[in-house]
């Protein structure tokens, strides 16, 4: 199993305890129409956080690519307002309206025609945008 965790981490031992048991979940989540938002803690592995992307269009195995899409945002942001008090974000997340948290992507080419775009964001992201401010802008070079 390829996990960039190290060989004898807590991490690894973890991961190799959930992984086997995905492709189950996933299936019987859509099975029965569950709703399910994307979340990870790859990002206390370089490695894996570099492959989130990646790792977020591998669940086409079991969603269309607006499902995945719509996982990753929408159904984030929804899962984020039920935590009440412990929800970071004052204003609302997951919706592209006045006043909302704005994280917008620009991707070069159609993500629901080839999710695979996602995976490599320093290549196909043209303009990242987080609350509301430009951290990437390929197309004003």
């Amino acid at each position: 199993m390829r996990t960039g965790l190290p060989e004898g981490s807590v991490q690894r031992a973890k991961a190799e305890e959930v992984w086997p048991g995905i492709a189950r979940s996933y299936a019987l989540a859509k099975k029965y129409k569950i709703k399910t938002a994307f979340g990870t803690d790859v990002l206390f592995s370089r490695a894996l956080a570099a492959r989130q992307g990646a790792i977020l269009a591998s669940l086409t195995r079991w969603y269309t690519p607006a499902e995945t899409l719509i996982m990753a945002t929408s159904t984030n942001g929804e899962l984020l307002r039920l935590s009440g008090l412990r929800n970071p974000y004052p204003g609302m997340l997951g919706v592209v309206q006045e006043g909302a948290y704005a994280d917008l992507l620009l991707v070069d080419g159609n993500p629901l025609v080839d999710i695979n775009l996602i995976a490599d964001p320093a290549k196909n992201f043209r303009i990242i945008m987080k609350d509301g401010k430009i951290y990437k802008d390929t197309l004003s070079q």
